[in-house]
């Protein structure tokens, strides 16, 4: 635990970047043997439309390609600060995570709770070990000031803002 507690705080280092930019405060690691491969942050969600490819788990992943294209993808782990969405589950899955560590629970759109058996075979072969709540708080005050913030309107008034702007 001491080490999903650690490169947790390495990702929510990304939220908290993309937070001051004024973006959704997602954050992403991706580690391997123990050691950072790629990180990324969430973009596009400040300007005026919004876009639902920027997410950070694409752009770590992304920066994998790019950064190390020789390392070996067959035991990553990812840590996000939310827990991800269908989209950057299935990314995940299919770039080598075994375990996808995150903070806090997408009650609007998390996809890790996706039954995998169900699917065709890419994905039922393409488990990870899920382990959620690593750092929740420190996820949860982040998204709390991103939907309190007036000047936002990425996903006001939507099931995710009033779930999270109900925790305590």
């Amino acid at each position: 635990m001491t080490d999903d507690r650690y490169f947790m705080q390495k990702a929510l280092e990304q939220a908290r970047q993309a937070l001051a930019a004024d973006e959704f405060p997602v954050g992403c690691i991706l580690v391997g043997g123990n050691a950072i491969l790629a990180s990324g942050r969430r973009r596009g969600t400040a300007q005026a439309n919004p876009n639902e490819i920027d997410h950070a788990e694409m752009l770590a992943l992304h920066r994998l390609t790019e950064l190390k294209a020789d390392v070996d993808r067959s035991n990553l782990t990812a840590y996000c600060t939310m827990e991800p969405c269908l989209m950057c589950y299935a990314a995940l899955l299919l770039n080598g995570a075994k375990r996808i560590v995150y903070a806090y629970e997408d009650a609007m759109g998390g996809g890790t709770a996706c039954d995998l058996g169900a699917l065709p075979p890419l994905y039922r072969q393409a488990a990870a070990k899920v382990v959620p709540g690593v750092l929740r708080q420190e996820s949860l005050d982040f998204f709390k000031i991103f939907f309190a913030a007036p000047a936002n309107r990425y996903w006001r008034n939507s099931l995710l803002a009033e779930y999270t702007l109900r925790q305590p």
